[in-house]
């Protein structure tokens, strides 16, 4: 096991009508301002929920953060919180819009000129704004973890960013929500956890063993839950469970003293920002052709993934790394998601060429866990995505 050190710092308000608890976590003389997406919180009933818990502070709103959040949209609210002597922000939402709270908590706080060149210049935040979330859509667990990502439409980049300063106060989860999200989504989130499992478990073995019965156990968990919570999300049992689960994939732990991946990410970012497809979606365009590429590097993790996951018993190594990737892409299928890049677009010529360009031009010569995947792998993995 490598060394490592871990602290989260974030507190978690878990369970059942926990949204009324908000007034006890934002400071009295705060100034709020209020950040959500497309206004669905508006038609389920959260928005009222998270009004009347915040009835005694001042609050601003800052409504439409889109899908992937954009920097031109953002940057109207940093104006709104520089105008306004905003002291406090709160994201309500899923991790769209903590990602885009996380860029303001930063940018907020930061002396450049240019608050792009926190993501382009990859500056780690120390300290930022403070901010808290209400979760209603599980997907990224960006609100339990430091990092975000932001799409700058402009010049159609999607880059990463983070820091010590960007862990949210406190995040209110209240698996309730998740009765009115959308079938589509709700994949969509299924997806986007179990792939970041994946990328901090499908590397090779480092005699981590906790570690890998942590990351096992979450993919157990979403496998069995998928089915229930796609088919009746007010299932309480299920959903929290599958909420949990979001969260647990990616608050640090699972990737402590072990090597990671996210490859699979930095590729499925760039099909995001040159198509728009949904983040969860590139990430299952992906990842079989990932694990494919790669399966020697991988194929000790992949078997044993498939014996710990998948019940797969019969076969040599070799049989059972392949027969894994196949379950794992088939059960993307099963959850409605495509996992070819022509299933989203036709356009897609030339576009592993295109990323693997970019990489070059970024510097970004050796990704993966062995830091030896080339842009020249990189594109040849894209194609193989086609």
């Amino acid at each position: 096991m490598n060394n490592f050190e871990f602290k989260n710092p974030t507190k978690i308000i878990f369970g059942k009508d926990t949204i009324e608890k908000l007034n006890t976590e934002i400071p009295e003389d705060a100034k709020v301002l209020m950040l959500y997406g497309g206004g669905s919180i508006k038609k389920n009933g959260i928005y009222e929920q998270v009004k009347k818990a915040l009835s005694n502070l001042e609050v601003i709103e800052f409504g439409g953060i889109p899908a992937n959040p954009e920097y031109s949209i953002l940057m109207k609210a940093l104006k709104i919180i520089k105008d306004e002597n905003i002291t406090y922000l709160l994201a309500v939402g899923g991790g769209s819009v903590i990602d885009g709270t996380k860029f303001l908590s930063a940018a907020a706080l930061y002396n450049g000129d240019t608050p792009w060149d926190i993501l382009s210049n990859k500056i780690r935040t120390e300290k930022g704004m403070p901010f808290g979330t209400v979760l209603t859509l599980p997907a990224t667990g960006s609100e339990m973890n430091s990092g975000a990502v932001i799409t700058r439409e402009e010049t159609k980049e999607k880059l990463a960013m983070g820091g010590p300063g960007l862990f949210p106060e406190f995040s209110i989860l209240d698996p309730q929500v998740i009765a009115s999200i959308p079938k589509r989504q709700l994949a969509n989130g299924l997806t986007d956890a179990f792939t970041h499992v994946l990328e901090q478990y499908m590397t090779y073995p480092i005699g981590a063993l906790l570690q890998d019965r942590f990351a096992e156990s979450i993919l157990q968990t979403l496998l069995e839950v998928a089915p229930k919570v796609l088919e009746d999300p007010t299932d309480y049992k299920a959903t929290s469970n599958f909420m949990w689960s979001c969260t647990m994939a990616l608050n640090g732990l699972i990737q402590k003293g072990v090597p990671t991946d996210w490859a699979v990410h930095a590729m499925g970012h760039e099909l995001t920002a040159l198509f728009g497809i949904d983040h969860a979606r590139t990430l299952a365009v992906i990842t079989p052709s990932h694990y494919k590429y790669n399966f020697e590097a991988k194929k000790e993790k992949l078997a044993q993934y498939a014996e710990r996951v998948w019940n797969i018993t019969e076969g040599n190594t070799d049989d059972k790394a392949y027969a894994a990737i196949e379950k794992t892409e088939a059960f993307f299928h099963q959850l409605g998601i495509q996992t070819k890049l022509s299933d989203y677009t036709k356009d897609y010529e030339g576009t592993a060429e295109e990323i693997a360009k970019r990489f070059t031009d970024r510097g970004w010569l050796g990704l993966g866990e062995h830091q030896s995947l080339t842009p020249d792998k990189v594109e040849k993995i894209v194609k193989m995505a086609y």
